[in-house]
Formats: C-alpha cells, structure tokens, sequence
C-alpha cells in the first residue's frame, strides 16, 4: 500500500512537471511567433529594453572595469604598507593646503628612526623627489626626465621588475656613488641600438653611470609607479647633488612595510610613537605628520564609483520603464488575439495558474530576448573601448547575471497584468471571442 501512494505520488509531481515543462515550450513558442509575426511592433517594443539593459549594464562594467584596474595598480603600492607624509590622503589638498604646509617634510632622520627602532617593521623606504631635469647623453638629450633619489629598500618595497641590469647594493647606497637606474622610455630614447648598462649619463652636470633599466610600466588607467621616464639615485647620492635640507620643491616620501602577522593599526601605532619622539613633540602636541593607508583612498573610490552606478541606472531605468510598457502592450494585444483560444483551453480543464504562467513566461522570453541583446552590445562595446583605450574594460559573469535578472523582472512586471486578465477569462465569454 504504501509503495502504491509513494509510486502515485512519484507520477503526479512527474506529470505536473512535464505540463510545466510543456508550458514553457509553448509560452516560448508563442513568444517567437509574436516576434516574427510583428516584426517592427516587436522590435521597437524591445527596443526599450535593449537600451535601459544595455545604459545599466555598460555603466557598471565599465566602472567595475575602471575600479579593478586602479586596484590593481594600487596593489602595486602593496598592502600592507603605510605612507607617513604631511598631511592625510583623505583630505582634499587644494583646500587643505595652507593648513598643512607649515609641516615639516619627512626627514631622512624620521627614516632612520623608524628602520632602527621599529620592531614591527619589515622594511622602510625613503626617497626624495627633484623633480623634471635634463638627461644627457653625448648629443642627445631628454627634458623633464623625473630625477628621485631613494634608499636601498626601495626596489624591493616596491617589487620594482628590471629589463636589464639591477638595483643600487647596500654598500652602493651607503656610500653614494656616481650610479644610476634609468626607465624604459629614457634607455629607449638615449639608446635606441645601444645596451644602456654602463653607459655614462649626464644629470645636474654630474656623470652617473648607468647600472639598471627598468621595465616598461603597463597601461594602467592610474599608474602610481611609472618610471618609464625618470632617472633614479641613491638618498646619498641626491644628498650630494641637491641641498635637501632647504625649503626647496623637494618632495619626500616614507613608506613602512609591516611585518607577517602585523595589522597596519598596530604598525601605524608604534610608526606614530617613533617619529613623534624622533621629534621632539610632547604629549600634548598633535601630530605635525599623518599615517597613510591604501584603503583609505579606495574607500573614497568605492564611493565614487557608487555614484556612477547610480547615475547609470537612473538612466536605463527610463528606458526599461518605456520598454516594459511595450512589452505589456505586445502582451495585452496577445491576449485578445488568443481569447478563443484562451477560453476552449479553460473548458476543457485548464486552471486559471496554467493560463498565468503561460503569458508570464511568454513575457519574461520576450524581455530575456531584449536584454540578451542589450548584453551582447555592451560585450562589443567593452571589446572596442579596450582597443582603443589600451586597457582592459569587460563584462563581467555578475554583470551578466544582473541583465538576465533585470530582464526577468521586467517580464514578470510587464506580463503580470496580461496574465491575470487571460487567467480570470470566462471560457464561455471567450470562446464567442
């Protein structure tokens, strides 16, 4: 007995499924006949959906494209670094300007300070900017070339990749000999059919020997790191060549690594402790420096891309809007075509569910049709613009999902009211059409 009810049971959730099955196929095959028999109502009313998916979608891919690519070139800055500068990324430095540049630059002596007495550190860099020089080499020459100085960690804080030759040795650093890397673009410019390495340049009218050329930097949106044109020497050496004592347009930098394990909150604690005994300020003196995160600028990014996402689905909401108005309309058209049809389907047994699903999922194929090719046109679009803008931009598997979700939406929304008004149709009004 019992095996005869699970067997019962079995057959009737079978054949519920295959009658759902058998709906869907026939809702979709009505949904391609509305298509194809009205061919320009079917276009203009998907039309609208076409646009609002592709308005949504293409904003959000491109700016997840946009933000994973200035991520990535953050990355570079690592981590699980802090930047110790004058005054806090957070705040804009046009209006903070004059607030912060009494602030003395960070100092090679706060650099000292803190790779002596840091214990959560696992490296530190410092390097001192000079600014755009004149790089020469027999006849030729570069203007602007980028000139820093920088201390022996620094291509290891930085995972800095190089073409050929290599970085500045402790020893070489310590003692700040006539050396020098170079970028990609310099080399290529001084040196279009020359290996540059151990070749003489000439900077600030002294002549460094060139020991490494760096690797081209890629094509990021944002490139925090670019040395493509810039000539880079040991702090000693810049120490030699420059006063970087004066109150000069000299730009400093200090950047601490933490160590495995190490929060940068416990870090940016103990940094802060250091530097503030380095110089002297009592306990009741506010900080003349600020501890800098990465997350901190992200957070500000993540907050502009927020509202680019918003504006772009304000702007495709309108087109979905007047498209899910269309395909109501194509869907209401359906129904009074089909109301013969409607009404023997109910004499003969169909229940008001069977008739509403049907024209709902004939709805939901019709939108899925639109919003497929709205995708497809944003793919194409990311496609080109990565051609043309040399970086990569793309459609993402969750933008994907959203189109068809969105899609499913409007379908269900557009084909509700339709439904409802075929599924409560008297069979016997219906039938006399």
């Amino acid at each position: 007995m019992l095996a005869q009810n699970l067997l019962l049971l079995f057959y009737r959730r079978s054949w519920n499924m295959y009658r759902i099955l058998k709906i869907i196929k026939e809702s979709y095959l009505q949904a391609f006949q509305q298509l194809l028999g009205n061919k320009l109502r079917s276009f203009l009313s998907l039309l609208g959906i076409t646009i609002g998916i592709f308005c949504i979608i293409s904003v959000q891919s491109a700016v997840d494209s946009l933000a994973d690519n200035i991520k990535k070139s953050f990355e570079k800055l690592g981590n699980d670094v802090i930047y110790v500068d004058r005054q806090p990324w957070t705040e804009n430095p046009d209006e903070s300007y004059f607030k912060y540049i009494k602030r003395p630059k960070m100092s090679y002596e706060d650099f000292k300070a803190v790779s002596e007495k840091s214990k959560l550190a696992e490296m530190s860099s410092f390097s001192l900017f000079i600014g755009g020089k004149t790089v020469k080499y027999l006849s030729n020459s570069i203007e602007r070339a980028f000139v820093f100085g920088a201390s022996a960690q620094y291509a290891e804080m930085y995972k800095m990749q190089f073409d050929e030759g290599r970085f500045f040795s402790n020893e070489e650093s310590k003692k700040g000999v006539d050396k020098c890397i170079i970028g990609n673009s310099i080399a290529a410019e001084l040196f279009p059919n020359v290996d540059p390495v151990g070749k003489d340049i000439k900077v600030l009218g002294r002549k460094l020997n060139i020991i490494g050329v760096i690797e081209k930097s890629g094509k990021d949106l944002v490139n925090p790191l670019n040395y493509d044109k810039c000539v880079i020497i040991s702090f000693n050496l810049a120490r030699k060549m420059v006063n970087t004592k004066s109150n000069g347009p000299f730009g400093t930098s200090l950047a601490i690594k933490a160590k495995n394990g190490v929060t940068l909150d416990q870090l940016s604690d103990e940094v802060t402790g250091i530097i503030r005994n380095s110089r002297g300020l009592r306990p009741m003196d506010s900080n003349n420096f600020a501890v800098n995160e990465l997350s901190s600028l992200t957070t500000i990014l993540n907050s502009f891309f927020d509202v680019l996402n918003l504006a772009g689905f304000v702007i495709g909401l309108f087109a979905i809007l007047v498209g899910m108005f269309s395909v109501a309309n194509i869907m209401f058209v359906s129904v009074k075509e089909r109301t013969s049809i409607i009404g023997i389907k109910k004499a003969i047994g169909a229940r008001q569910w069977i008739i509403l699903l049907e024209f709902l999922i004939e709805a939901i194929v019709l939108c899925l049709i639109g919003g497929l090719i709205g995708l497809i046109l944003v793919y194409s679009t990311m496609k080109i613009l990565t051609s043309v803008l040399e970086f990569e931009m793309f459609l993402s598997f969750n933008n994907m999902l959203i189109g068809v979700g969105l899609s499913v939406v409007i379908g269900i929304l557009a084909g509700l009211l339709p439904a409802w008004q075929a599924a409560r149709m008297d069979p016997v009004v219906a039938m006399r059409g």
